[in-house]
């Protein structure tokens, strides 16, 4: 077990450096991805490397395939496409936890089923705030169906939608391949992933802090200044529930779905 975490610390290392030198990680968060890819792949193994691998790979192709697309929309968004040791943590965390679970039990299912749903929500919110841009009318928000600005908080479109389901199923399927897992289990997999990443959707149009700018008279995440230089003023929500609060309740939320589906089904 001590070779196979100095493994897991030592490739942990490397793609945690490979992904700082190509702007996809801060500094901080090269260190986050450094403390979960060592407890993933060192106490989990291989399998579990490939859904954190997964996640991470997908996500970081999509942000800078379609970045142009949402350059006019980084008003909005709280932090920009280089993820600091907050956004990792918040959607690798949980994940780190359940491969620190499997190792205490190694011969019990949730902790794998914990594991790669929780990586299916945040897959699937990523997915769904990456692509979502590309919807060709204005998304709506998911409490009343209002039609808000493109990338508003709590808003949900048919692309982006189909972009969550994707998003979770592309983790399920990675873990039908990497395991032996039935395809029934997967579904669920995916189901809880989609459900993490609504419920991601409702915190966002509910009680996730919202800000404006005074000057641009603009909604934004961004605090304490909008990306024009103006302090922004609280408009709704709870001023300590930031985006990565709401990437860490999607994740649990996904997490926590996984695993009673699989005991309510097994």
């Amino acid at each position: 077990m001590l070779i196979q975490i100095i493994v897991g610390f030592l490739a942990a290392l490397l793609i945690a450096y490979a992904a700082y030198r190509a702007g996809s990680l801060s500094r901080s968060g090269a260190l986050g991805a450094l403390i979960e890819g060592t407890l993933i792949f060192g106490l989990g193994g291989w399998p579990w490397a490939v859904l954190l691998l997964g996640f991470f790979v997908s996500s970081t192709l999509l942000t800078r395939l379609f970045g142009k697309k949402k350059a006019s929309l980084d008003e909005k968004f709280e932090k920009g496409g280089r993820r600091d040791i907050g956004q990792v943590l918040a959607n690798g965390g949980v994940a780190s936890l359940f491969a620190t679970l499997h190792f205490f039990f190694p011969g019990a299912p949730w902790p794998w089923m914990g594991f790669a749903a929780s990586l299916a929500a945040v897959n699937a919110d990523t997915w769904a705030t990456e692509l979502g841009v590309l919807n060709p009318v204005s998304p709506r928000l998911i409490t009343n169906g209002r039609k808000v600005e493109r990338g508003t908080s709590g808003a949900i479109s048919a692309y982006g939608t189909l972009a969550a389901a994707g998003g979770a199923t592309f983790i399920a399927l990675l873990a039908v391949l990497v395991s032996p897992v039935p395809l029934w289990l997967a579904v669920f997999m995916a189901l809880a992933g989609l459900f993490g990443a609504l419920i991601d959707s409702l915190l966002g149009a509910t009680l996730q802090a919202i800000y404006r700018c005074p000057q641009c008279n603009k909604e934004t995440e961004k605090h304490p200044l909008h990306k024009c230089g103006t302090p922004t003023v609280q408009i709704r929500g709870w001023k300590w529930l930031n985006n990565d609060a709401v990437n860490l309740a999607c994740s649990i939320s996904g997490a926590i779905a996984g695993v009673l589906l699989l005991l309510a089904f097994s």
